[in-house]
Order: C-alpha cells, then sequence, then structure tokens
C-alpha cells in the first residue's frame, strides 16, 4: 500500500494520457492519490478528479508564486469549495524565493491568511518551501502565537532542508514528505530522512515534476511513488512493505482520511 500525497493530476502534461496515468498508479499498487490544485481553476479541476475517481482527494489553496494573483474574494470561494468532503487541506500555501516574480512581503501576506483560514476551516496545510527556511518558520511561529492557532498542523512538501529545518518541522507538528529528488545521487536528503520519526514521514510524487531515478529526465507520474518508496526502505534499512505501511498511515492520520 502506497499513498501519494502530493501531485498535480490537473497539469496540462497530463493532458494526453491523464485516465491511463491514474490507473497505471491504481493498478501498480498506489492506494490514494492527494492532487493538488494551485489556482481557482486548477482547484476547480482538482475537486472534479477527486470526483471522478474514489482514490483521489483533493487540495486547494494559491501557490506562493501566484501571490500577485491573489484576492481577497478568493477567501470566501475557498473556504466554501473546501466544504467539499473530498478536499482534505489548505495548500500548497507557503513561501518561494526562487521564482522572483512574486515580492516577498506579497507572498508573506497571503500566507498568513492562509494559514488563518486553515485552522478557521479545521484543515491541516500543505506548506511549500524554497530557499526561505527562516522567514517560513517565523511567520508560523508568528501566526501560531499571535492568532493561538493551536490546531495548526500540516505537512512540509517536498522536503529539502537541513538538520536545523527538520527540528523546526518537527516541533511546530508538520510532517515530512519527501519527493523523487531524495534519489539524486548528489543529494543530502539521506542524512535528513534518517533523523525523522517513523510517525511523521511521507512520501510524494510532486509529479509531473521531480521524477525519481531510474526515470530522472522523463515525466514524473504517481506510480512512481514506488522509487522514493524503495529509496527511503533503503536509507532506513527497513523492508519496503513496511515503509509503504507506515506512510500510508501517516498520510492517512494528517489528511484525515479512512
Amino acid at each position: 500500500m502506497l499513498i501519494d500525497t502530493h501531485a498535480h493530476l490537473d497539469n496540462e502534461l497530463f493532458d494526453g494520457d491523464r485516465e491511463a496515468m491514474i490507473r497505471r498508479a491504481l493498478d501498480g499498487g498506489v492506494d490514494k492519490i492527494i492532487t493538488i490544485g494551485t489556482n481557482p481553476e486548477s482547484w476547480k479541476r482538482s475537486i472534479r478528479l477527486s470526483e471522478e475517481y474514489e482514490q483521489v482527494y483533493a487540495v486547494i489553496g494559491p501557490h506562493p508564486t501566484d501571490g500577485l494573483q491573489f484576492e481577497d474574494s478568493m477567501i470566501d470561494e475557498l473556504r466554501k469549495m473546501a466544504a467539499h468532503e473530498k478536499v482534505v487541506a489548505l495548500g500548497e500555501i507557503g513561501l518561494d524565493y526562487y521564482w522572483k516574480e512574486t515580492p516577498p512581503p506579497v507572498q508573506y501576506e497571503v500566507f498568513r491568511k492562509m494559514l488563518r483560514l486553515a485552522c478557521e476551516l479545521d484543515l491541516p496545510v500543505v506548506i511549500h518551501n524554497r530557499e526561505a527556511d527562516s522567514d517560513l518558520i517565523r511567520i508560523v511561529k508568528e501566526e501560531k502565537k499571535n492568532h493561538h492557532l493551536n490546531n495548526l498542523r500540516g505537512i512540509m512538501h517536498c522536503f529539502s532542508g537541513d538538520e536545523a529545518m527538520l527540528r523546526e518541522s518537527l516541533e511546530l507538528n508538520f510532517y515530512v514528505s519527501f519527493a523523487g529528488n531524495v534519489t539524486y545521487k548528489k543529494s543530502h536528503l539521506p542524512e535528513v530522512v534518517s533523523m525523522v520519526p517513523d510517525n511523521r514521514l511521507l512520501i510524494e510524487t510532486d509529479a509531473p515534476y521531480l521524477t525519481p531515478v531510474p526515470f530522472r529526465g522523463k515525466r514524473n507520474e504517481p506510480a512512481y511513488v514506488r522509487f522514493t518508496a524503495k529509496k527511503i526502505s533503503e536509507i532506513l534499512d527497513k523492508d519496503e512493505e513496511i515503509i509503504g505501511r507506515q506512510t500510508s498511515l501517516n498520510a492517512c492520520s494528517v489528511f484525515g482520511l479512512v
């Protein structure tokens, strides 16, 4: 049993074979797929996919690189859409300093609003963090303290930080998810994986991005989550089945899945 906790099933790269791609994953041992909607149209597409496939669930929210397109009216839209039974989290939200289109102050404002909304709705958050470790942790801590966000919880998606970032994430009650880049030859992530408690570990593809070895360079898809599970089993010296079972139990716990 495997759960891909982060994929973009509505991405245009899947337009030619979306149904076959999803079927390959389900037939190949992927029990559930969490698809991520990153803007209003993507939110709708993601929810439609969750309605079409029993094993697909949706996460909706503004990607940090789309901060300039965010409008406060979207908060009400998200509030309504999040009432759907197949919407299991708010995200992916956060900070991204790699892409320069959206100024950091704009990202901060949207991120803060989304953290508050997630707690209002009692949903976990899926956090995107690229080259913004200290500011991201600072904002989460400030929001948790200043707005009494006692139910704040969620996932550090596609974790790529160091040991210090890992400690901060765990102390803030987050799960830590690893994608295909853990399989890359020069990756530092194997050292970090070994420090994650069993009950906080998750796996994902981030499909169609971050394709794992041995398919690196090609389009990623949820069926390939097994290669991330295999690599983590090697790092931790545990059977692949144990890793699959543990990460699936963790995914069900954070997303409230049965």
